[in-house]
């Protein structure tokens, strides 16, 4: 695995495909980076493994501690930041909601939650689990236990600390109204929207379309759109397209700004990320 750090030697993030389909794993130490607010369409998994990680979500600002576990509902917004001097180092999993949905089996009685209640628990029985579960993947003829290891840890967390209810589902008022607001962003995400447009698109006015989407989705109109480009980008560049074109495709200005909403929401720039997860692949400028 090719190691490529950010900006600064005491910064560095380590991508690569998880044991299942639909799982991207991190491994990552943050003294100088800042994730500027942002949200992911996945689930967001992880355990803190030395210092302090403070975020806000919901809200409120929360400090993950050493073997704490972050919970990160999709389309939840949130940043990140070191709590002290010292910085903060920790393990992510990004789950796709249908690995979710795959682990909620009824008939293996497995009907747990769909969504998490909190963005971070203090249990070190499940933080030592979640980590043991990424310390798996990887190793050389392990990939079954690997994969037994990530959903065992995902449904026991669903089933400790899942609610049935989100911030993130249909509210009953004007919920067709905002899927369509949000099915708009997804079709255009590679234009230049604006408030205007999308409040003439649910014949709302600016202030109102904005809190109503929100309401819905739990993220502003614009933070959920760059989690829109951001994926589009991953899975561009993926498919061997150069990074000047996969910025032109997903909407964003040039390069620079591709790269600078990127590192921002995923703590890696662009090209590093690529030779990660798909080592083989050539990083075309």
């Amino acid at each position: 695995m090719h190691d490529t750090p950010t900006s600064t030697p005491k910064d560095w993030a380590r991508f690569r495909p998880g044991p299942l389909a639909g799982v991207t794993q991190m491994n990552a130490h943050f003294t100088e980076h800042t994730f500027e607010r942002h949200s992911h369409e996945t689930y967001s998994i992880g355990v803190t493994a030395s210092g302090v990680q403070t975020f806000h979500c919901g809200g409120t600002l929360h400090a993950s501690l050493c073997g704490d576990v972050i919970l990160f509902n999709p389309d939840e917004p949130h940043d990140g930041q070191r709590g002290t001097h010292e910085g903060f180092g920790y393990g992510m999993l990004y789950v796709s909601p249908q690995v979710v949905a795959d682990c909620r089996d009824k008939e293996a009685g497995l009907d747990m939650a769909a969504y998490f209640r909190q963005p971070v628990v203090r249990d070190a029985v499940m933080g030592q689990a979640l980590a043991r579960a990424m310390a798996a993947v990887g190793q050389p003829q392990e990939s079954l236990r690997a994969e037994e290891l990530t959903r065992d840890v995902l449904v026991r967390l669903l089933q400790h600390y899942g609610e049935r209810g989100s911030g993130n589902q249909a509210k009953p008022a004007g919920a067709a109204r905002m899927a369509r607001i949000r099915d708009h962003l997804r079709s255009h995400f590679d234009e230049d929207i604006t408030v205007d447009a999308l409040a003439r698109e649910a014949g709302l006015s600016r202030v109102h379309l904005t809190r109503a989407f929100v309401q819905q989705f739990g993220v502003p109109p614009h933070i959920y759109l760059n989690a829109v480009r951001i994926e589009r980008a991953q899975a561009s560049m993926l498919a061997g397209h150069s990074l000047a074109e996969v910025a032109t495709a997903c909407g964003f200005a040039d390069q620079s700004h591709f790269s600078r909403r990127f590192k921002g929401s995923v703590g890696l720039a662009p090209g590093a990320w690529l030779r990660q997860m798909a080592p083989g692949l050539p990083v075309k400028n």
